[in-house]
């Protein structure tokens, strides 16, 4: 079996990820694993040959000779089990980052679980870490317990179980072993930086990959959701559990840095941060199917970051809650398939965004909603980012989507209408203190700005910016805000799918089809804002076909889609796709007719 071109790398659509709430894990189809930072998801790529894949350093595991692959997610798990046949037998790999008794370990840990289904089989294995974007070399070292290789502050070892056979280079460790039925080995890796090193026992590797999917089970059992896509639904919830690190409760936007969303275009970005957008949208999700320690712990985090790094709120953030560092470009490794560069960083973190007030508000007043409130020093703080957005509205800004050219945006006034009409209703209930009066009348005035210089009578249809001729997809966040749901955004969907529709998909703006793939949020956002004016059996018709067609064989999605091939784009897994679908699947199920709110 060979997916990979000529210099090794394999498509994008052909990976599965495992996680273990600190880091992720890409494994491709013929079993190596093309991806996996240390000890964090931002830390030290360690093995990060999907975008170097001379220098990267993998972990590869397969049959020895010919064979076919199919793989799966062991149920409610980010467990992945790969079926190997050969002609000489059937082998299952099982591959975990796995957790302990008590919660995530205190280091990491890959469990790597072969067993004989049918026939001989031998297996090749091979840990050979990289050098960390050209930026360190990996050595081998033999201590007291055996051998372990170093890299950049790692500390990492190769944890091999009974019936293999070891091959120690000076930078890498091989490994071969032959399955039989009925045979299980264990191959394992475990990592610590700046820090001794737990040689834990293959055995005890057996029973932590056990216990992590026991883990899954029992976590995913408490998610309640039942429909026609109840099963793409929550595939996505537990990819997006993966992509929470628990040491804070940040969302990660995805788990890669510079996957290209262009072959032809240097679009290339890191998201291994946490975006105030993508938790306001996880928010929803959560409380809907009843997260109560992550949602908790999300809206927790997300607002000790606003007054600790106030008085704007910022874009995004590191996992850890600080002010992003400045971006880094490293020019020799080469970026997947040649396509860099490849960054460490995101220099849209200085940018000015309208439309975080909005996505900050849409977090408060979701959990005060539902049934929590607000501490005395959150909610003033609050009230100072409220009397700001009435301000700052007027000032052009990047817009959702990070541009470099400033204009005053459609969609980034009503993310301050969206901020503005939140605060009156949190002044409201009590919780938090400030002049409601003047945030209900600056709402209007948004309102009346976007009608007046934002609408194209002539084409029926909400424009990007006033004067412009073209078109946003991220207007239709503006129906699920309520801002509009009536005969003006049903006439904006229809110009929105002639102008920038391919298929089921839609690209972002005006332009992007000659630059970039199909961003696979826009296809959800355009199902929830079908059913939101009333449109719900074309909603329900375009549903079908995404979750037909947009997931790889195991449920994941990236950030774009190639609607002529289905090819991914972008980095992945995306949270931000996983959260559209997870929300347009919602906005199906409500009771919501389409109707009430509508506005003309």
């Amino acid at each position: 079996m060979s997916l990979r071109d000529d210099d090794g790398y394999a498509p994008l659509r052909t990976y599965a990820a495992i996680g273990d709430g600190r880091t992720v894990a890409l494994v491709a189809q013929d079993g190596a694993i093309d991806w996996l930072p240390l000890p964090g998801i931002d830390g030290v790529p360690a093995f990060s040959a999907l975008v170097d894949s001379r220098l990267g350093g993998r972990l590869t595991l397969q049959p020895e000779g010919e064979f076919t692959s199919t793989r799966e997610y062991l149920p409610g798990t980010n467990v992945l089990a790969t079926t190997f046949t050969t002609p000489d037998g059937v082998v299952r790999v099982t591959d975990a980052l796995t957790t302990g008794l008590a919660g995530r370990l205190p280091w990491s840990q890959l469990g790597r679980r072969i067993d004989g289904v049918r026939g001989e089989v031998a297996m090749v294995a091979e840990f050979a870490p990289g050098t960390a974007f050209r930026c360190a070399s990996p050595w081998l070292r033999e201590t007291l317990h055996g051998y372990v290789l170093r890299l950049d502050g790692l500390t990492l070892a190769v944890r091999a179980g009974e019936g293999t056979d070891i091959d120690v280079h000076d930078n890498r460790i091989g490994v071969r072993l032959r399955t039989a039925k009925g045979s299980r080995h264990i191959l394992g890796l475990v990592a610590t930086q700046d820090e001794p090193l737990y040689l834990t026992p293959p055995a005890d590797i057996d029973r932590a990959i056990d216990h992590t999917v026991e883990s899954w089970e029992r976590w995913s059992g408490h998610v309640s959701c039942s429909g026609p896509w109840d099963e793409q639904v929550r595939r996505s919830i537990v990819a997006l559990k993966m992509l929470v690190h628990a040491p804070t409760g940040a969302l990660v936007a995805a788990a890669t840095t510079s996957l290209p969303e262009s072959p032809t275009t240097e679009k290339n970005w890191d998201y291994r941060f946490a975006w105030v957008r993508d938790t306001a949208y996880a928010l929803k999700a959560m409380f809907r199917f009843g997260l109560r320690e992550e949602t908790h712990a999300a809206i927790s985090w997300m607002l000790r970051r606003i007054r600790e790094q106030g008085p704007e709120p910022q874009i995004f953030y590191t996992l850890e809650g600080e002010k992003p560092p400045p971006t880094e470009t490293i020019t020799d490794a080469p970026g997947w398939r040649g396509i860099g560069p490849v960054k460490n960083g995101n220099g849209a973190a200085d940018q000015l965004q309208l439309g975080i007030f909005g996505d900050l508000f849409t977090i408060v007043r979701l959990y005060v909603d539902n049934g929590h409130v607000l501490d005395t020093p959150t909610g003033r703080a609050l009230a100072d980012i409220a009397d700001q957005a009435c301000d700052w509205w007027r000032r052009p800004d990047a817009g959702m989507w990070e541009l470099e050219r400033t204009e005053h945006y459609a969609t980034s006034r009503l993310g301050a209408w969206e901020a503005l009409t939140s605060a009156a209703k949190l002044a409201e209930a009590g919780q938090i203190p400030g002049d409601s009066a003047r945030w209900t009348a600056e709402a209007e005035r948004i309102r009346t700005w976007v009608e007046e210089n934002c609408w194209d009578e002539d084409r029926r249809t909400y424009t990007w910016y006033p004067g412009s001729q073209g078109l946003d997809a991220s207007i239709l966040l503006h129906a699920v805000s309520g801002f509009d749901r009536g005969e003006r955004m049903s006439s904006t969907i229809d110009a929105l799918r002639s102008e920038l529709g391919a298929g089921p998909h839609l690209y972002r703006y005006s332009g992007m089809r000659e630059e970039e793939g199909a961003f696979l949020a826009c296809s959800f956002w355009m199902v929830s804002a079908l059913h939101l004016v009333g449109r719900t059996a074309e909603a329900r018709e375009l549903m079908d076909e995404l979750v037909a067609t947009a997931p790889n064989d195991v449920g994941l999605m990236a950030e774009m889609i190639d609607p002529a091939t289905g090819d991914f784009w972008g980095n992945l897994p995306q949270a931000l796709s996983h959260l559209a679908l997870v929300n347009a699947a919602m906005t199906l199920e409500s009771d919501s007719d389409g109707a009430e709110g509508a506005t003309d």
